[in-house]
């Protein structure tokens, strides 16, 4: 699992890009909501209309009920009172604009509201005489956006005339509600047929509403649409504020998002400083033990030569001039023992002590180590790499110990980089758990170990940098030996691999019992 981070918060273009974004799908959503206001409030109005314009409609049938019934009781002898009723329902309902009563006989006198064209009067008598009982639909021969009902009277195969409506369409579909006097609103009435009687030829696609009038007589087909341009699904003074609100918000929101994250900063460099803190001391007082290691091994040999020089030298001495000798040669043994002790006592003084070790996931260790050296090996211009399992690899260590192996091996990687890697640098490091181990590996793709460097790899003070204290590997497996487990060389192609194996809790656990 490689682990890198480019926080978006640091790209302003892609900040810029993201608030594009929701402006567009502000937009989009805005427009979708108009579009579904409008559709909802079509539909509505619709429905108010159709069912009125049905209403009316059913009125016209009483209306020639009615008319009927007064034309056949008048037996051809007076229309007065047929014409008197007539006038009364075209002053009371102005739809209804022409009253005509024909007689089937083309000799006998047409009473009506208006003069009747002689073609009409023939098309009345043909429709009445062709009528089966029901009331025929046709559009005005003479008049445009009306329709004519016929029907005959008496409605039987005794008739004696053809009675006639003239339909104002117009005004049977007219509503002064607010929504109707829009522009882009569209109305249209039609014949059953689909012949058009008032409207335009075409209607919008985008909304539309279609239904026949419910009457039985008159099942004429109301349609309605909308036509939707951009100022109706996106209207100016609600776009405008929708884009504001949004652009505040996503400000909002975007100044809280970058104060939590300079939070989570200070939060993160404060641990960051305290775990250098810890590695620095625990590197200052290892090196300190290191080297008190490496002094007293390099003065006990000359001072155990003195010592038995001194012992020697009494033992000689005893045979001559003790009195003179002997003091000296006491003395010499003193402070040779007396050198000894002290340099015995500065070892054990500098000897790192027994921390008392804990179960700790490895993985955190490793991702510290490389939290810390990131930046230096993007400053050097090297690839440091990590990867971890997805589970954790728990050990028993000191944690501190643990993350300064790994600091100095990967410290030690990016070094070697410097002085002999001529082309991009990298830095591998791997976590695997081997049966009853948890293995770690520092790989780099450098010039490797010198062979003659091997053999004494983890002696104190050697190195091969002029600038190098030779500590760091013999601190090394030191930490790693008391925690348990082994460090060594790999060679297991170009550059240099140090590996670690270190006992798992679950091993250490079976192995205490």
């Amino acid at each position: 699992m490689t682990r890198s981070r480019s926080p978006i918060l640091s790209r302003p273009a892609t900040l810029i890009v993201i608030w594009c974004l929701l402006l567009l799908v502000s937009a989009g959503a805005l427009a979708a909501w108009q579009y579904r206001v409008l559709s909802n409030e079509l539909a509505q109005e619709s429905f108010v209309l159709h069912r009125l314009a049905s209403q009316r409609a059913d009125q016209h049938d009483a209306h020639m009920t009615a008319l009927s019934a007064i034309a056949g009781a008048s037996d051809g002898r007076s229309f007065d009172l047929f014409l008197d009723v007539a006038s009364t329902i075209a002053r009371f309902y102005p739809r209804i604009d022409e009253v005509q009563l024909v007689p089937l006989d083309p000799q006998a006198e047409i009473a009506g509201t208006a003069p009747l064209d002689p073609a009409a009067a023939e098309l009345v008598r043909t429709t009445a005489r062709a009528s089966d009982g029901r009331i025929a639909l046709l559009p005005h021969p003479d008049r445009p956006d009306h329709y004519v009902m016929i029907k005959r009277s008496p409605n039987s195969t005794a008739a004696r005339y053809g009675l006639m409506l003239g339909i104002d369409a117009g005004k049977l579909i007219s509503d002064e509600a607010p929504f109707w006097s829009r522009p882009s609103i569209t109305v249209r009435l039609s014949l059953p047929g689909g012949q058009l009687v008032v409207g335009p030829s075409t209607m919008p696609t985008a909304i539309g509403f279609s239904r026949p009038l419910g009457s039985a007589s008159q099942p004429l087909i109301l349609e309605t649409g909308v036509e939707i341009g951009a100022r109706d699904l996106l209207p100016p003074l609600q776009t405008v504020l929708t884009l504001l609100t949004v652009s505040l918000a996503y400000l909002a929101g975007l100044g809280a998002l970058r104060q939590r994250a300079r939070a989570r900063a200070a939060v993160e460099q404060a641990r960051l400083s305290a775990l250098e803190s810890r590695l620095a001391h625990a590197s200052r007082v290892n090196a300190l033990g290191e080297m008190a290691s490496g002094m007293a091994h390099e003065l006990t040999q000359p001072l155990t030569a003195i010592l038995a020089q001194a012992q020697a030298g009494r033992r000689l001495a005893s045979r001559g001039d003790a009195a003179a000798l002997a003091p000296v040669l006491d003395d010499t043994v003193t402070q040779a023992k007396r050198a000894s002790a002290i340099l015995q006592r500065f070892r054990n003084w500098s000897r790192p002590q027994n921390t008392p070790a804990s179960a700790f996931d490895l993985r955190g260790a490793l991702t510290n180590v490389q939290t810390l050296l990131g930046p230096e090996a993007a400053t050097r211009g090297i690839r440091l790499d990590i990867h971890l399992p997805e589970k954790p690899v728990v050990i028993v260590a000191d944690p501190i110990e643990m993350e300064q192996v790994a600091f100095n091996l990967v410290r030690n990687a990016m070094e070697s980089l410097e002085t002999g890697q001529s082309g991009a640098g990298q830095v591998m490091v791997s976590l695997k758990e081997v049966g009853s181990r948890a293995v770690f590996e520092i790989s780099d793709n450098g010039p490797g170990v010198p062979e003659t460097m091997r053999p004494r790899l983890f002696t104190p003070f050697a190195t091969t940098r002029a600038d190098g204290t030779g500590l760091g590997l013999a601190l090394s497996q030191r930490l790693v030996e008391r925690a348990g487990g082994e460090i060594a060389l790999v060679d297991n192609g170009p550059g240099a691999t140090f590996r670690v194996s270190l006992p798992r809790k679950e091993q250490i656990a079976e192995a205490a019992q």
